[in-house]
């Protein structure tokens, strides 16, 4: 058979990414804070877009601050009313004076207060009353920089300066603290060795040593310390409370760690009660102080759907007006600007972002329905969990939703990642209602891996300290309740929960009694 070119024609069906179906998709998976960055950009980028509430003020009237001008009537108009030019979209102040008859430099006549003698300057060049506030000096067009009086975030190392600069007043000791304090971490500690420190500063262990300890009485408590044990005992010195018996105790840390209390009130030569009130003030103390300072602000989780009880006993589902940018097309300043326009690179630019501004608007409208429409059925799956709480969590998985709501899994996925539930019981991902299923030993429905996660908590804490469970023991009750469940899924389970083992447990809540 010979090899050639030719031409065929066929007919088929292929899903094309575009740039709007891409925004879609990018928009259906983005969290509320993520959004409306997204939206306040291309509220930036795209003239034709504005914001809901703006479009309600400019219907109410005219803007009050037009109302002061004596010339109202003459003054010039605004730019999406058509009258403007491409070059000057804002009236410059030549502009203004010109249509009000007046100069510049004089538009207050009247006022002598205006056109008094300015106040003397200081030898910088900035005002004497401005010269004791940082950064808030006017700036040469007469604006105050309103962020200078804003006060910021104070830092761990800005903290620890200030304090050394009134415990030290030495240069040399002055520069090796300033060294010391830009070492310590987020979390406190002071990771490199000594001697690695004064190889760098040429100076001797000793004398670091000495800064250093200077250091580590500033606050917060336990700051600049090597290791736990020295931040524990920084604690407890400053709360005058690092006795023998204490020292005994910080010393042995890894004995506390594996709750071997028997052998800590040997080391200790205290007894059980004693022991468990050394143990409830080491764990009041703070083993990462630095955080106290200049930490990341956490960002709350607000709710994208709030469900509440409705009157005839379901739920009543309703997205968060608060998480929901609301943005419009001006059609009005489209067509006006439309008119203006006389180059094709003009139109196009115009064509171009008023496509995107439908899409933007449409896209956003979609996206809102899509996730009611996907808690809806959630809710409507997990009716027991809102009702009773986690023991009646049902096994979901994202193909049950989308098979109920005619969508695919991919797309619930997207809808589901960053998107929380507000019900009664707090506040969910919606993630969390999707649990693998574990089979029942009596052949019946299947339960809910998180409700038996919860189960196995239960029966963890109501155990007694003669009566640990074990992980078989938990095997057979659950069997006993129609949990069909592995001894080592009953492990991992327990192990995810951050649960000690029976031996642990036994140890932790026999010993101390003893």
């Amino acid at each position: 058979m010979a090899l050639g070119p030719k031409l065929e024609l066929r007919q088929g069906q292929a899903l094309i990414m575009t740039p709007q179906l891409m925004q879609a998709i990018k928009l259906l998976q983005m969290s509320n804070l993520d959004l409306t960055a997204y939206v306040e950009a291309e509220l930036e980028r795209n003239p034709l877009l504005e914001r809901d509430g703006d479009a309600r003020n400019e219907s109410d009237g005219a803007d009050p601050a037009e109302e002061g001008w004596d010339g109202a009537q003459d003054a010039p108009a605004d730019p999406r009313s058509g009258d403007w030019l491409e070059s000057d979209l804002a009236p410059s102040a030549e502009r203004i004076a010109e249509r009000l008859g007046t100069e510049v430099d004089n538009v207050f006549p009247d006022d002598t207060s205006r056109v008094a003698s300015p106040a003397p300057m200081a030898e910088n060049g900035a005002s004497p009353f401005w010269s004791g506030i940082g950064g808030g000096a006017p700036s040469a067009d007469g604006d105050y920089n309103l962020e200078a009086f804003v006060a910021s975030e104070r830092t761990l190392h800005q903290h620890l300066r200030e304090q050394l600069q009134v415990a030290e007043t030495d240069p040399k000791r002055l520069l090796i603290g300033a060294h010391l304090v830009d070492l310590v971490d987020e979390a406190g500690y002071m990771t490199l060795p000594i001697s690695e420190i004064a190889d760098r500063l040429g100076a001797g262990e000793a004398e670091v040593l000495s800064v250093l300890a200077v250091i580590q009485t500033f606050d917060p408590p336990g700051i600049a310390a090597r290791d736990l044990k020295e931040c524990l005992a920084l604690q407890l010195r400053d709360r005058d409370r690092f006795d023998p018996a204490m020292q005994a105790l910080i010393a042995n840390l890894d004995l506390l760690a594996h709750r071997d209390y028997a052998a800590l009130r040997r080391v200790c030569a205290v007894d059980g009660e004693d022991l468990a009130d050394m143990i409830a003030e080491v764990k009041r103390l703070a083993p990462k102080p630095g955080l106290a300072l200049g930490s990341v602000t956490i960002q709350p989780v607000v709710p994208d759907v709030l469900v509440r009880p409705g009157p005839d006993g379901g739920w009543q589902l309703e997205l968060n007006a608060d998480t929901l940018p609301k943005v419009l097309v001006n059609q009005s300043y489209y067509a006006t600007v439309q008119k203006t326009a006389r180059s094709d690179r003009d139109k196009n630019y115009l064509s171009e972002q008023m496509q995107t501004a439908n899409w933007l608007v449409k896209s956003l409208d979609q996206r809102a329905k899509t996730i009611l429409k996907v808690a809806t059925e959630i809710v409507r799956q997990q009716d027991g969990f809102l009702v009773h709480g986690v023991g009646h969590l049902r096994p979901l998985n994202l193909k049950t939703i989308a098979d109920a709501i005619g969508m695919h899994e991919s797309t619930v996925s997207r809808v589901t990642s960053n998107k929380y539930l507000g019900t009664p019981r707090g506040v969910f991902e919606m993630k969390y209602f999707f649990t693998s299923a574990i089979a029942s030993a009596e052949g019946g429905e299947a339960h809910s891996a998180e409700a038996v996660r919860y189960r196995i908590r239960q029966l963890i804490d109501a155990e007694s300290a003669d009566a640990v469970l074990s992980d078989d023991m938990i095997v057979d009750l659950l069997k006993a309740e129609g949990v069909d469940i592995a001894r080592r899924t009953v492990a991992k389970y327990r192990e995810a929960m951050k649960i000690a083992s029976s031996v642990q447990r036994r140890r932790a809540k026999g010993a101390i009694a003893l």
